[in-house]
């Protein structure tokens, strides 16, 4: 089958990170023998502010890095009629122009055979509700939502005929332990500053407890306002700006623990709702610390694949037991990468979508889906 995909950007992962999930998802979905195909406007903020801050090599470097991807941009003029004429599934991301959504509604209403599902992997839905209300999604077969809180969200606002949970998980072909990297720093986070939304919990879970231990601490990221880069430079910690996702599991490798400081709309209005950054970490066999963070869907086992922190001091101490405690870093480290790999990979995902498109009931994709059943 040939699956299309809007997305913000898939080229760029500055600030954007569903560029990681959908790269992981394409991935997969090639592996099976399906073609894939992404569309993303030209002038996408994360593409053209990744080639502002670090030039067109970085656009180079992401083909390099998943030459097996297409991507194609796309403007005023483009005839998206004729592009998705041979398209068997189309999801669209929630950051694609309103008009666009539309106008992708309106062609499948008018008879196109593909099914068309929008995708929502953000907080809009209750921090900017009126950016979601006023898309037109009638004419969608479905909506997949990145956590139950979210598809909630959609069901009590009517937004959607059908609305399906679908989370992020890891593309365990790129985030995996790198055992034979030398570890030669402390402490990492990756992650980006942007709209101070978590501002305050950086400096009590992350700035402040790395300075009082005297933590060999990397911090990667855009969007630091020169305040903050302030605050790192005062606690002794190294800022090392964007870094490409494929980048990242050697980034892991080198560093002993890592920690998760989720934005505050997903623990005030969401939760349950981790960044993707929990997934590809624990992937990466890499012991984690969580600042308070509810797992109302039980994705992992809490107090085993990570350990949750209510507070600085907690925080504090907590680095310091995995640092000094080889045996609990270990535990740590292969309880979170036996829930990924049993649960939380890419393949997950796409099994999950196949059976998603089944409940959808287009007949082209499901007549599609059991051919290829008939055949294996």
């Amino acid at each position: 089958m040939k699956f299309v995909f809007y997305t913000h950007s898939l080229v760029s992962d500055w600030n954007h990170g569903n560029a990681h999930f959908l790269r992981g998802v394409m991935r997969d979905l090639q592996r099976r023998g399906h073609e894939t195909l992404a569309l993303e406007p030209q002038d996408a903020w994360s593409r053209t502010n990744l080639v502002r801050d670090q030039g067109a090599a970085a656009v180079e470097a992401f083909h390099q890095a998943f030459p097996q991807h297409r991507s194609r941009t796309y403007g005023v003029e483009f005839d998206h009629e004729a592009v998705l004429a041979d398209a068997d599934v189309v999801i669209v991301h929630e950051w694609t122009e309103p008009q666009l959504v539309e106008r992708l509604g309106r062609i499948r209403r008018d008879g196109a055979t593909f099914t068309l599902l929008f995708h929502d992997t953000h907080h809009r839905a209750v921090s900017a509700e009126g950016d979601i209300a006023g898309l037109a999604l009638d004419d969608y077969d479905g909506v997949l939502a990145f956590g139950q809180t979210l598809r909630d969200r959609y069901l009590r606002a009517g937004w959607g005929k059908s609305v399906f949970t679908w989370h992020e998980a890891a593309d365990d072909a790129l985030f995996r332990p790198l055992p034979e990297i030398e570890k030669t720093g402390d402490l990492i986070w990756i992650g980006n500053w942007g709209d101070d939304e978590r501002s305050a919990e950086i400096g009590e879970f992350l700035i402040r407890p790395a300075r009082d231990l005297g933590l060999n601490t990397v911090v990667r990221g855009v969007r630091y306002p020169g305040h903050a880069l302030d605050e790192l430079r005062k606690a002794g910690i190294a800022y090392g700006g964007w870094i490409a996702n494929a980048d990242v599991p050697a980034a892991f490798a080198r560093h002993r623990v890592t920690v998760h400081i989720p934005r505050r709309p997903y623990v005030e209005h969401l939760p349950g709702i981790p960044t993707i950054r929990v997934f590809e970490a624990l992937a990466c066999g890499i012991p984690l610390l969580s600042a308070p963070w509810n797992d109302v869907e039980h994705l992992f086992e809490t107090g085993s694949d990570y350990l949750v922190v209510s507070n600085g001091e907690e925080m504090k101490k907590r680095l310091r037991d995995i640092l000094s405690d080889a045996d609990l870093a270990t535990s740590l480290a292969a309880a979170g990468l036996e829930t990924i790999k049993a649960r939380h990979t890419c393949r997950h995902r796409v099994d999950e979508l196949f059976a998603i498109l089944v409940r959808c009931g287009t007949h082209r994709v499901t007549a599609n889906l059991q051919s290829r059943e008939a055949a294996e």
